[in-house]
């Protein structure tokens, strides 16, 4: 039994920092500054507590340079935490897509990076100093009189069906928080609307 709960922690302590609580969306919005997007990564304790913070601005945008990750400068690269693009290739008739599922997938990364104003990003502090970080992350969107919001990078790229959730060697999602994103892809978005990949 000690075993299993030390196994417990252990796991636990791998977990990116979105169990860390709900995002203080005032206080991502208070972090924007006009004509730049700004980007702060947030370090977590193992009591979810923030240990370390640190920002970057800049006036032209964050790059994907994969499918899951995107550079914030020369030192560190961010990685989504527990999300994939589909195998091989796919095909979506609706969206007029047919190619690999890695393009894909980059693209839909690429759209969430093209226009938020912060990039808000959680990892644990074992992160801290390491050239690719795995973190989860947030955007916050305005378009004055239209939209205002703050959306989790992994679930909008769920939900859309660009990536899914990556499951453990068990077989069980490593991201049990992104399951009803993930159901609502799966209603014919993005990737599932091709039948091989919604088979597999």
């Amino acid at each position: 039994m000690k075993r299993a709960v030390g196994c417990v922690a252990a796991i636990s302590a791998c977990l990116p920092a979105y169990a860390a609580g709900p995002v203080d969306e005032a206080y991502v919005r208070s972090l924007a500054a006009p004509g730049k997007t700004v980007l702060v990564m947030e370090y977590y304790d193992g009591q979810g507590k923030v240990s370390e913070r640190k920002g970057y601005v800049s006036a032209s945008g964050f790059k994907a340079v994969s499918t899951t990750d995107f550079r914030v400068d020369a030192n560190l690269t961010v990685h989504l935490y527990g999300i994939e693009p589909c195998k091989g290739e796919m095909v979506n008739r609706k969206e007029g897509f047919a190619g690999s599922c890695d393009d894909y997938a980059r693209q839909g990364l690429a759209t969430l990076l093209q226009s938020p104003r912060v990039i808000y990003c959680r990892a644990f502090v074992s992160e801290t100093g390491a050239k690719a970080q795995d973190a989860t992350c947030y955007g916050y969107y305005n378009y004055p009189g239209s939209l205002d919001s703050i959306d989790m990078f992994e679930e909008q790229l769920v939900s859309l069906g660009t990536h899914r959730v990556t499951k453990r060697s068990d077989g069980t999602p490593t991201r049990a928080d992104l399951k009803e994103a993930e159901d609502i892809g799966r209603r014919g978005y993005g990737m599932w609307a091709d039948p091989r990949v919604a088979a597999e």
